[in-house]
């Protein structure tokens, strides 16, 4: 996925079209109140999130929530095709509910899109609600899904980015409010009549991570696994093992920990536990770079997984492993999925309102005075080009909280 080709499509192309369609909105409204229309029952319930599958674990609690409103074969997903993976491990709506938008190439992507949207007009969803922070893309969306309730952000007074005037239920952004505990009120909003809000949904309880979704792997897939860790390890035993995933998505590089600093500590680890191994983790795209890391390492007990696994063989991954050591990105929210220690590294962004809601979860924030300085309401973008909020975190805090987490 080309980030920045997409941030400029959801500006160039997305201002517009959202101006546009509040105005033909605004009209519609008009012609239902001179009808004296209702409003609509809620029968079926379409999330939007097309990217970031971390922040799709997140949505766990308004997923359940929105189960228990109308149904689990009444609830569907619109996803980035790429995206969808976290979906199905949760495994809490079924696969067929899941429409999927391809982001292979520009033809794939039109041809896609034109699929979904006729099938979300056969589908007629009551209520959409949109789970992306100001994007105009997914606002566009769950407009044009024929959803006639539509929860979602919107600006009010804010300096927030501008994305028209579509959701019926609209909320505003509250920046000490936890992630999972927004996208629950978008879904409890549509409880409530759109004049009660945005005050309205501020007074919602606290939502629950009971019964949160584990990956449960098949032994099939647990003895791939072993193998393939004792053939990249080239030894028979590798436990215990930390991961390392010295990485974060291009949405936010700000995000990542100097690389040199997961060298240190893995040599730090090595050194301290006889019998320790480390791997890295990343991408296809990222295995060669690991590879140098694991060569500056230098040692035997040290080597990469980067490229070298399916996304649900990551997940597979982390049920083998000890403890996880990342960058605040994707796999710190795929491991909570998981048994696995996660130690995770803040900077730009801050655990309140992003980290996981784990037990197993162990977080490192500086809290800058500077920090965050991306938010829902910049677009998630910074001037910042020095990210000190990351550098700040020292190889000696992370050492040790991660040999915590290993038990001692």
């Amino acid at each position: 996925m080309n980030v920045a080709l997409l941030r400029r499509v959801d500006q160039w192309v997305g201002i517009p079209t959202c101006f546009g369609l509040t105005a033909i909105r605004r009209c519609g409204d008009w012609r239902r109140r001179l009808r004296g229309e209702r409003p609509a029952t809620i029968g079926s319930i379409l999330f939007v999130k097309l990217a970031e599958q971390g922040a799709t674990v997140l949505a766990y609690p308004a997923i359940r929530m929105a189960i228990e409103m109308v149904g689990r074969e009444n609830v569907y997903f619109l996803v980035f095709e790429e995206n969808r993976f976290i979906l199905d491990v949760m495994d809490l709506i079924p696969k067929e509910n899941v429409l999927a938008i391809p982001t292979s190439g520009l033809w794939a992507f039109g041809r896609g899109l034109v699929r979904v949207m006729r099938r979300l007009r056969r589908i007629r969803p009551d209520a959409a609600v949109d789970l992306e922070f100001f994007a105009r893309g997914s606002a566009v969306l769950a407009y044009l899904s024929g959803a006639r309730l539509r929860a979602g952000l919107h600006g009010f007074d804010d300096a927030a980015p501008y994305r028209g005037d579509l959701m019926t239920h609209r909320l505003r952004y509250d920046r000490d409010q936890h992630t999972s505990q927004a996208f629950a009120a978008m879904v409890r909003s549509l409880t409530l009549l759109p004049g009660e809000l945005p005050d309205g949904a501020r007074s919602l309880p606290e939502v629950g991570w009971d019964g949160f979704p584990s990956l449960q792997p098949s032994g099939e897939e647990l003895a791939e696994m072993d193998s393939a860790l004792k053939k990249h390890a080239d030894r028979s035993s590798y436990r215990p093992l930390v991961l390392l995933n010295a990485n974060a998505s291009d949405l936010l590089p700000l995000r990542r920990w100097p690389a040199k600093r997961y060298v240190e500590l893995a040599r730090r680890l090595l050194a301290a536990r006889p019998n320790l191994h480390v791997a890295f983790t990343g991408s296809p795209a990222e295995a060669q770079a690991a590879q140098s890391l694991v060569a500056a390492v230098g040692s035997d007990r040290c080597f990469s997984m980067a490229g070298k696994t399916t996304l649900r063989q990551l997940l597979v991954l982390y049920c083998l492993a000890d403890v996880l050591v990342t960058n605040d990105s994707g796999p710190a929210h795929f491991a909570a999925l998981t048994p696995i220690q996660v130690v995770t590294l803040f900077g730009p962004e801050t655990p309140r309102l992003f980290g996981a809601k784990t037990p197993r979860t162990h977080n490192l924030w500086k809290a800058l005075a500077c920090s965050p300085c991306v938010s829902a309401l910049n677009n998630r973008l910074s001037r910042c080009r020095d990210n000190r909020c990351m550098q700040e975190i020292s190889v000696e805090e992370v050492f040790d909280l991660t040999c915590r987490a290993l038990g001692d």
